[in-house]
């Protein structure tokens, strides 16, 4: 069944989201209102289904039909009222998010759903008229790649609205877990305490950022390590979590002042091409960019 999918955001998460909504056969409207940002995200979505051609995972008719499904635009006030899904993607900033929210339900969807990876949906949905529509909807990076879909319920969040999720998941290919509304809720939780004690060990100079890596790809059978991992969810984005958790859970989980210092160098992982490691047209380097020791310049 097509639905009226709408994406507000359109930095990593929020084109990976479009991508897989489009793929799974719905009308995806993507909102960003940077215009350059809009246009690189267009040519970063051309570029992910001549990927999925060239390697064999959809046919070119397959990928000319799901780019007729995408289509931009510049301002939540250009989207219809009543589509069946709306998923907030914008930074993780508590101010910007309610007022993202607040003007998306004005649409009325049947689904009103926040990407977050660490604001409780609580705080999300103050001031939200229909909070019992509202739910956590948490992808991961790379949205195309990673089968999981966190399910956060909030405290007025309606169980038709929590079934709606979990159906919607299925629909996208999703496998999704349910938890509990708590800051971090399970995944980031779990994944930015490893993170964390990982830059610290960088600052420390226990190893350089590889052999942290490698040390739990191979000990640990982790898919990737926790350094490399940060540098694919964004440097910037990991601070910002933490900064969220250490509010909810104290110092434990202050971010080391690497992270901070990386952070305001502008070395913000792959999307800027330095983070613990050098990125070049998206592909990770064989030497990381933070030596041994802890330097980050």
């Amino acid at each position: 069944m097509s639905e009226r999918f709408v994406v507000v955001g359109a930095g990593t998460m929020g084109l990976g989201i479009a991508y897989v909504a489009a793929g799974a056969g719905h009308a995806v409207e993507l909102v960003e209102v940077d215009p350059d940002r809009g246009a690189a995200a267009a040519t970063r979505l051309g570029e992910l289904w001549d990927r999925a051609v060239g390697r064999g995972k959809l046919t070119a008719e397959q990928a000319a039909a799901n780019r007729t499904r995408v289509t931009l635009r510049a301002a939540l006030a250009e989207v219809a009222p009543g589509p069946d899904v709306v998923v907030e993607a914008v930074p993780e900033r508590l101010d910007l998010k309610r007022a993202v929210l607040r003007d998306a339900e004005a649409l009325d969807p049947a689904l009103l759903g926040s990407n977050t990876s660490s604001i409780a949906i609580g705080e999300l949905a103050a001031g939200l008229a229909r909070p019992d529509r509202f739910v956590g909807l948490h992808f991961f990076n790379p949205v195309w790649a990673m089968a999981l879909l966190e399910v956060v319920v909030g405290s007025a969040t309606a169980e038709e609205t929590t079934a709606a999720a979990v159906a919607l998941a299925g629909r996208l290919g999703k496998d999704p877990v349910v938890v509990r509304d708590m800051p971090g809720f399970a995944t980031s939780r779990l994944g930015v305490t490893l993170g964390l004690e990982a830059i610290r060990m960088v600052a420390d100079g226990v190893a350089s950022p590889a052999d942290i890596d490698k040390a739990m790809v191979l000990g640990y059978r982790h898919p990737v390590g926790p350094l490399e991992l940060t540098d694919l969810v964004g440097l910037d984005v990991r601070l910002d979590i933490a900064r969220t958790l250490q509010a909810a859970y104290g110092d434990r989980f202050a971010p080391p002042p690497l992270l901070a210092e990386m952070v305001a160098a502008g070395r913000l992982g792959k999307k800027s091409g330095q983070g613990f490691y050098h990125w070049e047209d998206g592909v990770k380097a064989v030497r990381p960019a933070v030596a041994d020791g802890g330097s980050s310049r």
